[in-house]
């Protein structure tokens, strides 16, 4: 294996890391609750702000 490929082969696997973590994210598996745009808020949060 050359250095070129070790290389593409390096952004590949961080760029389905970074789609995953989207992906993880967007489905709200973490933590359960708000808006689905994955930008961490909850419930309790917006309840807590009023």
């Amino acid at each position: 294996m050359d250095i070129q490929t070790i290389v593409v082969f390096l952004l590949f696997l961080m760029a389905v890391g970074f789609i995953g973590q989207k992906l993880y994210k967007s489905l709200g598996l973490k933590d359960g609750g708000g808006c689905s745009k994955g930008c961490g808020c909850s419930v309790d949060k917006l309840e807590k702000s009023k």
